[in-house]
């Protein structure tokens, strides 16, 4: 059988069904996260903070420690980054500890970890080096375990979940070269034959891919009389006839993550290691990611935490003008920045990934939420500790032990965690996905209103429905608990936090009100409005952070020695984020988006190009997008499996 000789060509509408189409459609359980878009702060959802049962946590903290005195003993994070390698026999150790099978169930030989403890190992790993916690999560949060679990068969389970859990690494594969986050052009083709399917394609930036034994690759099914068709799931074995990794990729951080460009030619593909059935490809992705996404926040935990342990130890070293740096009002502000942030990410991380393990919740919302402000903020703490250090900062941490100073890598730390704003859903398909979600109500009564190729039939029934719906729903965004200055007294101790909270109360109705009025006076050129849309949804990455420091802080109160000081961080990082919250709020209507498409207009037809002279483009030659025509590699296989 031969592939398709061309890639899918497909129109802006074709590309939006086709996302559409992968969605979940419907809301079986409530979600905190789409209640606060629609202007009800229901913090029942998330307090009293859902908490791990005993025999969990038990089972977690015996493997943090196991694997705590491993990176203590076993891993040089500077040796990873000097060699861009994690080295052969480190992995191997993870293996025998069960890090691959942290959040595989014990009967399949896994751990059995909790979402929570599954972050905070990845956390641990991370800490010691970035590249590992990416082996880990790569392995676990994306690749084989994780769609196996959700919608593998009980065959497929038991073939591949006991070698991810002690000996197998996994990969996923979606990305191509010339496709990123429209999937809808996806190339790579699974065409069947007899009790096979052959897969033909290349895949880009496969993390694991040069070290995998399995991959979970997403090909797309020619649609005929016997097949559904469309982009399907697959387990393949990377030793299978047909496959090449034809580069390790090379990238300004993570230099030690295995991620490679993988070809398939006439690769052969039982039936039976398909995943879920034809055209489900794209829905098993995002689900799986609703819950994969948590991995970043915890890396960015890390991050946070090591950043605020450097910048306390040298701020108090440091002397300028007679005094300690961190004295210096300056410096800080930056200082209680750091600290007041790493404790949102980490409640903002804990509780999603509570929740997640509580399976009481819809959190496809919280989950995006998080991993949009956690790669967002960790890089801005970051930022803020190399300009703490100054040149120090700046400088690596081999130079800075080379002229006999602590090897203190602040500049590895920000290139590392540069990449978080673009894994896994870049910050801009992020705001997009997620302000799909929150308008979800708003499209499922008024969407054929705004629709137009919906016929005028159609249109006056949506206006019957929306008719309905927004006069329950308009009347309740003007009063609330948010304006009774009671509300929420058990957040008031020494630190009185219920003020924040009624904040939230008030804030959330507001945001519901600019949607609604943002899609009347819009209406289907709403999903245009891409800068509106982003700002609306960090408004409500920030609710959703405020919400989470409160509970926290509360379940610290009452179960840790630290509540005092846990109420103070939660007090500043709420002070903080209300002045984030009113500055985006005042860009919701005063900015420049009209200005910037005027310009942008300019800059693409050439009117500006004059502003480019007297440089000298350092670029190579080459192609913008390297060839990625089906067909056998004519380049040497560099699949490196660890042994």
């Amino acid at each position: 059988m031969s592939a398709p000789s061309s890639k899918p060509t497909v129109s802006e509408r074709e590309a939006r069904e086709v996302a559409e189409a992968a969605r979940e459609q419907e809301w079986r359980k409530p979600s905190f996260a789409k209640e606060l878009f629609l202007g009800r702060f229901r913090l029942d959802l998330v307090h009293p903070h859902p908490m791990p049962s005993t025999e969990a946590a038990q089972r977690g903290e015996e493997f943090l420690a196991k694997l705590r005195d491993f990176c203590e003993t076993k891993v040089d994070g500077a040796l990873i980054e000097r060699e861009a390698r994690i080295p052969d026999e480190v992995i191997n150790g993870l293996k025998e500890l069960g890090a691959l099978g942290m959040k595989i169930d014990t009967k399949y030989g896994g751990l059995g970890l909790t979402q929570v403890y599954y972050n905070k190992a990845l956390a641990l790993a991370g800490s010691a080096s970035p590249a590992i916690g990416v082996l880990l999560s790569a392995h676990q949060s994306i690749g084989v375990p994780q769609p196996l679990k959700l919608f593998g068969t009980a065959e497929q389970k038991e073939t591949f979940l006991p070698r991810c859990a002690r000996t197998d690494i996994s990969a996923f594969l979606l990305t191509e070269p010339d496709v990123g986050s429209d999937p809808a052009r996806l190339a790579t083709s699974a065409v069947p034959d007899g009790d096979d399917y052959v897969l033909d394609g290349v895949k880009l930036w496969t993390t694991n891919g040069v070290v995998a034994d399995l991959l979970v690759v997403m090909a797309r099914v020619p649609k005929s009389e016997d097949h559904r068709g469309g982009i399907t799931a697959f387990v393949v074995e990377t030793n299978s006839p047909g496959i090449t990794v034809e580069n390790r990729n090379a990238f300004m951080g993570l230099r030690g993550i295995e991620n490679g460009v993988t070809r398939f030619h006439q690769v052969r593909v039982p039936a039976a290691n398909r995943i879920g059935p034809e055209g489900a490809g794209l829905k098993i992705a995002l689900t799986t990611l609703n819950t994969g996404r948590l991995s970043l926040p915890a890396s960015c935990v890390a991050a946070g935490k090591w950043c605020l342990k450097i910048a306390r130890e040298w701020s108090a070293a440091r002397e300028q003008w007679g005094k300690p740096l961190a004295h210096h009002e300056a410096v800080g502000s930056k200082i209680s920045f750091i600290a007041a942030t790493t404790f949102a990410l980490e409640a903002v991380t804990d509780l999603a990934s509570q929740m997640a393990d509580e399976d009481r919740n819809d959190i496809r919302i919280e989950g995006a939420l998080a991993k949009l402000f956690a790669s967002e903020q960790a890089w801005l703490m970051a930022d803020e500790l190399v300009q703490i250090r100054g040149g120090r900062g700046f400088e690596t941490a081999a130079s800075l032990a080379a002229r006999g100073e602590r090897a203190v890598p602040a500049e590895q730390v920000l290139r590392d965690l540069r990449i978080n704003r673009i894994f896994e859903g870049s910050t801009e398909i992020m705001h997009l996905l997620i302000a799909r979600e929150a308008v979800d109500a708003h499209l499922s009564v008024a969407g054929d209103l705004i629709d137009p190729e919906k016929s005028l039939t159609d249109k006056a029934k949506a206006g019957a429905s929306a008719g309905v719906f927004y006069a329950k729903w308009l009347p309740k965004l003007v009063a609330g608990q948010g304006q009774l200055p009671y509300s929420y007294g058990e957040f008031k101790h020494e630190v009185d936090l219920s003020a924040h909270l009624r904040y939230v109360e008030r804030t959330a109705r507001k945001l519901a009100r600019s949607t609604f009025y943002a899609m009347s006076r819009w209406q289907g050129r709403m999903e245009t409005k891409q800068g509106f849309l982003g700002r609306i949804v960090d408004i409500g990455a920030e609710l959703f952070a405020m919400s989470a420091v409160c509970v926290r802080a509360e379940l610290l109160r009452t179960t840790e020695d630290h509540g005092r000081e846990a109420y103070q961080l939660a007090d500043t990082f709420c002070h903080q984020s209300r002045i984030r919250i009113e500055e985006l709020f005042g860009r919701l209507w005063t900015n420049t988006d009209d200005l910037d498409r005027k310009v942008v207009k300019g800059v693409m037809s050439g009117t500006y190009v004059w502003l480019e002279d007297g440089i000298v483009d350092a670029s190579g030659e080459g192609p913008w997008i390297a060839d990625a025509t089906p067909g056998p590699s004519e380049k040497e296989n560099v699949h490196r499996p660890i042994n």
